[in-house]
């Protein structure tokens, strides 16, 4: 499969919003969770502070060729990987990685040494899968990090696993 990565813009933002949805199925299906959060509406994600970057069919740029995507915030200072997400049907295909690669890129062009996120440890498609791609557990610290325990809980998503914060060194 060939594809792009570039800069989201224009109707990638609805694009992103039902691949979010999509893909969070799998953990819907994986934990039986009756109470899962929606996904980041198109209109929050390009209000975002950050970017966001598509992976895109090569044979077309349309937001209906949109494989997966990465949002990355840009927040106190700090570069955080706040969603990943890939269609379902096209993951194990290197979209996810990817992604990471070109994310991280941007954010070291932008100045950032570090890029952060939280996730569930131990679903491989999380944990283990940002551990092949350069991330390490760490500790939050700063008050943006720490500000993320607080949202998860109030979200339920501790009830589903162990959740840990990884970063990858740029």
């Amino acid at each position: 499969m060939s594809f792009t990565i570039r800069a989201a813009g224009g109707s990638d933002f609805a694009a992103t919003e039902q691949i979010e949805r999509d893909a969070d199925q799998l953990f819907v299906d994986r934990f039986e969770a009756r109470d899962w959060p929606p996904p980041t509406s198109a209109a929050a994600r390009a209000g975002a502070p950050g970017f966001t970057l598509v992976a895109a069919a090569s044979e077309s740029d349309a937001s209906a060729h949109v494989l997966g995507f990465a949002q990355v915030l840009e927040i106190a200072g700090q570069a955080h990987l706040e969603q990943l997400s890939v269609r379902p049907t096209e993951g194990r295909r290197g979209v996810g990685g990817s992604l990471i690669d070109a994310a991280a890129d941007e954010a070291k062009a932008r100045g950032y040494s570090a890029l952060t996120l939280r996730t569930y440890a131990d679903v491989p498609w999380n944990g283990p899968f940002y551990l092949r791609h350069g991330f390490r557990e760490t500790e939050p610290t700063t008050d943006f990090e720490l500000s993320l325990l607080a949202i998860e809980a109030a979200l339920g998503l501790n009830a589903y696993g162990r959740r840990t914060q990884m970063t990858r060194r740029l």
